[in-house]
């Protein structure tokens, strides 16, 4: 197994990054609390989150807690295009870049310290040349293993640089609170911390045995990993998503059960046009929930053959609906999302045939066709015929 001696690997994440375009485009803008999308948060800005706000927060509540804020709409266009100007420095600076999100990435600068200097100068350059050609803060994280590199930046944010040295790792990563570990989310900080472990340190001091025998094999070997430094990951290049969502915030508010199969029917439209422009298929589908209290709940189904297909997929996802609603009901919905994870290329060929012959997912080609020739909203289904099917958010390519 490959063990880095130095730190090399830089996690770049863009701060506040909707929020950011919209400061640098609009110089009214700079040092003052600014809020994007109205009816439900989708960035806020350093300034605004001082006073409370987050992101997937209703407006109304946000602009309680920040009454001088400035809502703006979103411009996903702008986005997209600041995204692709940060990648382009990115793949300037190094060759090896793996992208994590149109917001972040990892960059593997190994081997380039005779011709770029080390990864330290690397790192400050990277952040000054995004800051002169695009115009964007950027935080990086430098360590020897992604995992460390992707916590050192989240600790330097907003706007810093910090480097993790070799020798700095523990003194480092031991007194964080066990939350900057991957995979602990509310529920495993809250079984851990019934226990007295709030920190990183105190994982990485118990027995993988104990943490087994409340967390599970899997996640104890996993975190009890982490916790002592150990993530031998590469940063790799051109590899493809093992799943892919699509996710819609709701608001506080009652939606009936019509309106949720709805939105459901519209992300799985939209997930499923995804898979088959990539060419790939999937096995499962994942509903996510998040309630009025912020709490999570997943359901999960995988399919006895993968597919591309809208109808199984939207019949798999409906039926997992269907097992929430009662949950829902009791707990109220903030957020609902589908995810359709272990994906694989499709390696068929579809010939052309007569309608009346074709196979099955031929209507979803043909319509496909349609939406590249007319636009994508000028063919939807029935159901969608005058809701608001949401934001489309700028992706990496699937």
């Amino acid at each position: 197994m490959f063990v880095r001696s130095e730190a090399e690997i830089l996690h770049a994440d863009l701060d506040a990054f909707y929020a950011s375009v919209e400061q640098r485009d609009d110089p009214r803008l700079r040092s003052r609390p600014v809020i994007v999308g109205s009816g439900v948060v989708l960035a806020a800005s350093y300034e605004a989150r001082a006073y409370g706000v987050r992101t997937a927060m209703t407006g109304r509540q946000a602009r309680r807690l920040c009454p001088q804020a400035i809502v703006v709409e979103p411009r996903m266009s702008a986005y997209a295009d600041a995204s692709k100007a940060v990648f382009a420095v990115f793949e300037h600076t190094t060759p090896l870049v793996e992208g994590l999100s149109i917001d972040e990435a990892f960059l593997d600068v190994g081997g380039l310290r005779r011709i770029s200097g080390p990864p330290a100068v690397i790192a400050a350059r990277l952040r000054r040349e995004i800051r002169t050609e695009v115009g964007l803060p950027i935080t990086v994280g430098v360590a020897r293993t992604k995992f460390l590199a992707k916590v050192a930046s989240g600790v330097a944010k907003p706007d810093g640089l910090l480097v993790v040295p070799p020798d700095g790792e523990m003194d480092f990563l031991h007194p964080l609170p066990v939350r900057r570990l991957w995979g602990v989310g509310p529920v495993t900080a809250e079984k851990l911390g019934n226990r007295g472990i709030t920190t990183v340190g105190e994982v990485a001091r118990l027995p993988e045995s104990v943490l087994a025998s409340f967390l599970g094999p899997a996640s104890a070997r996993h975190l009890h990993a982490l916790a002592r430094g150990r993530d031998p990951r590469p940063v790799r290049t051109g590899v493809r998503r093992r799943s892919m969502g699509a996710q819609r915030a709701l608001g506080r508010g009652h939606r009936s059960a019509e309106d949720l199969a709805a939105i459901v029917v519209g992300l799985v439209d939209r997930l499923a046009r995804r898979l088959r422009t990539a060419r790939r298929v999937c096995r499962t589908v994942t509903l996510r929930l998040r309630f009025d209290d912020f709490s999570r709940a997943t359901r999960s189904r995988t399919l006895p053959q993968a597919t591309a297909e809208t109808l199984v997929i939207l019949n798999t996802a409906a039926e997992l609906l269907a097992t929430a609603l009662p949950m829902i009901e009791d707990q109220g919905i903030t957020l609902i999302g589908v995810a359709l994870g272990n994906l694989h290329d499709d390696h068929t060929v579809q010939l052309p045939l007569p309608f009346d012959q074709a196979p099955a997912g031929a209507l979803d080609t043909a319509l496909d066709d349609m939406r590249d020739r007319f636009g994508s909203s000028a063919i939807t289904r029935a159901v969608l015929l005058g809701r608001d099917q949401g934001l489309s958010v700028p992706l990496l390519p699937d």
